[in-house]
């Protein structure tokens, strides 16, 4: 008897407490998601997972944004880039894991928009190369071209090959393996009124370039992935993020108007959205945008705060069959480990 009575009120009391305890706080993606805590202009972002230590590792642009020149015209402080690596289990959480290994033999001093492509235990980067440190844009000498190297760790990297684009200022490469086979790479050409080109190949080494422009505006930055039974093509377009959609990767319409093209209310967010990638993960697409911090309170009193750029998360979603994005969405829902 008074064993049944003992045990309905702990039975109570377990109850009353749990009721009473608050839940498990959610995993949730902060702002900004990433800043670099070496030079605070991390960019560019390009995301793979490493098999081996079971994590996710953010390649990116490192920008020396905290470098205070006393030309504000001048653009040193984009140049003489190393690639940042970051690490995260959920890609909702980031630590800073240093700068990547890359050989110097193949490169140079200015890397930027590393864009990974992994395929049966082989790690692929594209990287754009510009050859020295320049004050200014568009100077003559100022060229830039695509280098591919491979990895199988992504920790040490080897040079594979440069690119034959038929241009001597190629940038930002952005790959997929295409439906109708070989592979595809998108890439910016700056001798052509900045539009994006297409290149084809069918074994990662040899590239054909299609004479055609993707679509008739300027823009970089083109990332290209299949979501939600559509291809789909975001390019940075400096007004905010243009948005193309194809049923075959070859032939693409555009979506009307741009996203993240909007500021967010939210600090460090607080500008257009640049230059992103997107990780499609258990069916949604998690969209890895960077923003400018010119708009943020400290830009009032340092004038080269605006060279700081930080990384943010939002979710991607199809509608009406073209993609909207709500950056004051709380994402709560990191990447899962693919099997």
């Amino acid at each position: 008897m008074h064993r049944r009575i003992l045990g309905r009120v702990l039975a109570g009391l377990a109850l009353a407490f749990a009721v009473a305890a608050p839940a498990a706080a959610l995993a949730e993606a902060k702002k900004p998601l990433y800043r670099d805590p070496v030079f605070d202009g991390a960019a560019d972002v390009s995301i793979a997972w490493d098999k081996t230590d079971r994590l996710w590792r953010m390649f990116y642009t490192n920008r020396r944004a905290t470098l205070k020149l006393e030309d504000p015209k001048d653009v040193a402080w984009l140049h003489a880039t190393a690639i940042g690596v970051a690490t995260s289990k959920d890609g909702l959480s980031w630590k800073y894991a240093g700068t990547a290994n890359i050989p110097a033999a193949c490169t140079g001093q200015t890397l930027w928009a590393p864009e990974i492509f992994t395929e049966n235990g082989v790690h692929h980067m594209w990287l754009t190369v510009v050859p020295g440190i320049f004050h200014r844009w568009n100077l003559p000498e100022a060229g830039a071209k695509i280098v591919h190297l491979t990895s199988t760790d992504l920790k040490a990297w080897t040079c594979a090959d440069t690119l034959e684009l038929g241009s001597d200022r190629v940038i930002d490469a952005g790959v997929i393996k295409a439906p109708q086979g070989g592979y595809r790479l998108w890439f910016k050409d700056e001798r052509k009124n900045s539009r994006i080109f297409v290149a084809d190949s069918p074994d990662l080494k040899t590239w054909t370039l299609q004479p055609a422009f993707v679509a008739d505006f300027a823009g970089e930055g083109p990332k290209v992935f299949f979501f939600g039974g559509w291809w789909w093509m975001i390019a940075d377009a400096w007004k905010g993020l243009a948005v193309l959609r194809s049923k075959d990767a070859v032939t693409w319409e555009r979506q009307s108007g741009f996203i993240l093209d909007k500021p967010g209310s939210q600090p460090t967010d607080r500008d257009l959205g640049h230059h992103p990638d997107v990780v499609v993960n258990d069916g949604r697409a998690l969209l890895y945008y960077f923003v400018g911090q010119g708009k943020e309170n400290e830009a009032k009193t340092d004038p080269t705060w605006n060279q700081r750029t930080v990384i943010q998360l939002a979710e991607l979603k199809v509608k009406d069959g073209w993609l909207a994005v709500d950056r004051e969405a709380a994402v709560t829902k990191g990447l899962k480990r693919p099997k």
